[in-house]
C-alpha cells in the first residue's frame, strides 16, 4: 500500500540529498512536492495544510543535527509530523473485566462491515477470546446469511435471531452471551447513510439497549453514539493513502485497528509510527518480527538456529522458509515491512507473483528427500526428473537451486555476524 505517495515523498526528500544545510530556499521545493504529493493521494485539504505548515516550521525553525545530512534531518521531520497527524500513539481497544465485552460495527453501505466482524472474531480469538457475531441488519434479506457463514469460517458462534426487530435480537444476543460466557459480541448493523433518519435512529437505540464497550465507524454517525474508535477496514486497497492519513484529523476519533488484506486473519492493531515508517519506504521491522513470531513456533526458530550454527542449511530447510513466509500473509504485503522495498524505484507489491512461490515449492517437493539434504547430487538427469515431477522448465529448477544457494550463503553470514545473539534479543523483546 502507498506505493505512488511513498515515491513521491521520496523523490521531495532526494532533492535535499546533497545540500550543505536546510535553507528557506532548498526547502521550497521538496515543501511544494510533499504538498503535491498528499493531494494526489486524496489527503484532506485541511490534514495537508496542518502537516506542510508543521514541516515547514521543523525545518527551518531547528539545526540540523551533526551526524544527520539536510535529506535526512528532513525525512526526520517529515516522520515526526506523519505520526502526529496518524495519531501518537497505539489507541488499544478497552473492555470490561467481566464479559462479554460489545463491539458495535456501524458504518455506510459497502464499507465492509461484515467481513470486518468476522477479522474481529478473529483477531480475538487468536488471543483466547470466544467471539460471538449477531447480525443486526434486519433489512437486506441475505445479511443474516452473509454473518452467518462468515461466523462458520472463522469458528466464531453465531447468534441466529428471529424477527425484525434489531434492537430486541441484539439485547437477546447480549443476555445470551453473557450467560454462556462468551468473550466477545460483536454487533453487525445495517449499512446506512446519515442522511437516513430512521436507520439512523435504529442505530442510537442498539447503542443504548446493548451499551457497547467500542464503537467503531465514520464521523457522520457521531452525532446519535457514542464513537470511540475507527476501524481502517480497506487499508489495502488504499494504494493512495488519503483515507489512512485523513482519518483521525476528520473524525477526531482514532483508528484502532487496520485491515491489511482479505482474508479473516488480515486486522492488525494500528500503530502511527509503524505506519508513518510504511508510508515513507522505511519498512516496518517490529511489524515484521512480530508476524514471524505468530508464524513459526520458537522451537522451529531455535532448530533453524542449530543447523546455522553447525553450518547447515539444506534444501529441506529452504522449503520450511518458504512454508514461513506463506504464514506470513500475502508475500506484497510482506515485503512493503521490508526497509527500502517499500520506496524502491518499480516496486509494487501487488505485482509480486505468489504463483512463482508455488512453483518453487512444487520444484522442491518434487526431490526427493536425499536430494534435499545433498544438493549436490542434483546433475542433468535429477533435475530434468524434478522439472517433470514439478510440471516446469529445467531453466525453473536451476534458479531454484541457484536460489537456494544464494539465501544458504546469505544464512552463513548471518551466522558469523552472530545470528544466535540477535534471535535471543528478539524472542525476549516480543515475548
Amino acid at each position: 500500500m502507498f506505493e505512488k505517495l511513498t515515491d513521491r515523498l521520496q523523490g521531495a526528500v532526494r532533492q535535499l540529498r546533497g545540500r550543505g544545510r536546510i535553507t528557506e530556499d532548498n526547502i521550497k521545493d521538496g515543501i511544494r512536492n510533499v504538498r503535491l504529493a498528499l493531494l494526489e493521494a486524496d489527503v484532506h485539504v485541511s490534514v495537508v495544510k496542518d502537516l506542510i505548515a508543521g514541516v515547514k516550521e521543523k525545518a527551518l525553525g531547528q539545526e540540523v543535527l551533526q551526524s544527520l545530512s539536510p535529506d535526512q534531518h528532513f525525512i526526520k521531520i517529515l516522520n515526526e509530523e506523519l505520526v502526529r497527524v496518524l495519531g501518537e500513539g497505539q489507541a488499544g481497544l478497552a473492555f470490561p473485566a467481566m464479559p462479554p465485552g460489545v463491539i458495535l460495527l456501524a458504518g455506510l453501505q459497502g464499507s465492509g462491515k461484515t467481513t470486518t466482524a468476522g477479522k474481529l472474531a478473529r483477531y480475538f480469538m487468536k488471543d483466547g477470546h470466544s467471539a460471538m457475531l449477531v447480525p443486526a441488519d434486519v433489512h437486506r434479506p441475505a445479511a443474516r446469511r452473509q454473518l452467518e457463514v462468515v461466523a462458520s469460517e472463522v469458528g466464531a458462534e453465531f447468534f441466529a435471531g428471529e424477527g425484525g426487530d434489531a434492537v430486541k435480537i441484539c439485547r437477546k444476543a447480549v443476555e445470551a452471551a453473557r450467560k454462556s460466557g462468551v468473550h466477545r459480541v460483536i454487533v453487525d448493523t445495517a449499512g446506512r447513510l446519515d442522511i437516513d433518519d430512521e436507520l439512523m435512529e435504529e442505530l442510537a437505540a442498539i447503542s443504548n439497549a446493548v451499551k457497547p464497550d467500542e464503537i467503531g465507524t465514520a464521523k457522520a454517525f457521531h452525532g446519535k453514539v457514542n464513537l470511540t474508535g475507527v476501524v481502517l477496514s480497506k487499508a489495502d486497497g488504499d494504494a493512495r493513502g488519503g483515507a489512512a492519513l485523513s482519518v483521525k484529523a476528520v473524525t477526531g476519533l482514532p483508528v484502532k485497528l487496520v485491515g491489511v488484506g482479505e482474508k479473516m486473519d488480515a486486522l492488525e492493531p494500528f500503530y502511527p509510527d509503524r505506519m508513518a515508517s510504511r508510508i515513507l519506504g522505511m519498512g516496518d521491522v517490529l511489524g515484521l518480527i512480530e508476524k514471524a513470531q505468530e508464524a513459526v513456533e520458537e522451537k522451529e526458530a531455535e532448530a533453524v538456529a542449530r543447523k546455522l550454527r553447525k553450518g547447515q542449511f539444506t534444501l529441506d530447510d529452504f522449503r520450511d522458509q518458504l512454508r514461513y513466509m506463506k504464514k506470513l500473509g500475502p508475500i506484497g504485503n510482506v515485503l512493503g515491512m521490508v526497509p527500502g522495498m517499500g520506496g524502491l524505484k518499480g516496486f509494487d507489491p501487488d505485482q509480486v507473483d505468489e504463483g512463482r512461490l508455488k512453483r518453487i515449492q512444487a520444484v522442491l517437493d518434487s526431490m526427493t528427500p536425499f536430494e534435499r539434504s545433498h544438493h549436490k547430487v542434483l546433475d542433468g538427469s535429477r533435475r530434468r526428473r524434478i522439472a517433470r515431477g514439478a510440471g516446469v522448465s529445467i531453466a525453473e529448477v536451476n534458479q531454484v537451486v541457484k536460489q537456494y544457494l544464494t539465501v544458504r550463503k546469505m544464512m552463513q553470514q548471518l551466522k558469523k555476524s552472530g545470528m544466535k545473539g540477535m534471535m535471543r534479543s528478539m524472542r525476549g523483546r516480543f515475548r
